[in-house]
């Protein structure tokens, strides 16, 4: 599932924008409100926790979701699958016995299946290889392999096995703002007001979630 995540989202950067990949990944954590309803019954959100799941990401993607074009579709459903297995990477960590033992094993298993899977998946999707690669790709592929999946995935992990996984995923709906305020400073993009209140109201629904 791990793999297959990764193996999801950079296929579909193929058809669509980083942004708008961004936003469609960002439904993971309605995958992990679903997927922990009936496991851990004590994670089950009420009614207004519901709410605050929906109300900022909503606002953040009424100015990005348009309709889709036909050659979009494709590129929108590969980030929609790639949240969907994220998702579920955290239920099976949070519902099973893996929630008992350490955060660095259960990365090492998930990086060692996926650092044998991806290699073989990435001729598939089309990316050249390691022969091509730039010198800004081996900075980026450096930073990935540090900050991405040594620091915050085992901070993720270490965080799941202690922490009610739906209230713990909603701070994921932060990753599609951070990825907007990132295309305007390195991109130049306009941050509009309807952007600036969605973060506001992202806030909102995270606190919502994390009440008693």
């Amino acid at each position: 599932m791990f793999a297959g995540e990764f193996a999801f989202l950079h296929a579909g950067l193929q058809y669509i924008t980083a942004s708008r990949a961004l936003v469609f990944f960002g439904t993971a954590p309605f995958v992990v409100a679903i997927g922990m309803h009936l496991p851990v019954p004590s994670e089950r959100l009420v009614r207004l926790q519901v709410i605050g799941l929906f109300v900022g990401i909503v606002a953040a993607l009424g100015e990005t979701l348009a309709l889709p074009s036909r050659d979009q579709w494709i590129g929108d459903l590969m980030p929609f699958g790639a949240a969907a297995l994220w998702g579920g990477t955290t239920v099976l960590v949070r519902a099973t016995s893996l929630s008992h033992i350490a955060a660095d094993k259960t990365l090492f298993y998930q990086l060692v299946v996926s650092g044998e899977a991806l290699p073989l998946a990435s001729p598939l999707i089309g990316e050249p290889g390691f022969t091509d690669l730039t010198a800004i790709a081996w900075a980026s592929l450096a930073r990935q392999t540090v900050g991405v999946a040594f620091a915050s995935y085992l901070a993720w992990f270490h965080l799941v096995t202690r922490c009610p996984a739906t209230r713990l995923s909603a701070f994921s709906f932060l990753a599609p703002l951070f990825g907007m305020v990132f295309g305007a400073v390195l991109l130049g993009e306009r941050i509009t007001p309807g952007l600036g209140l969605a973060m506001v109201l992202v806030a909102v629904g995270i606190r919502l979630v994390n009440r008693s």
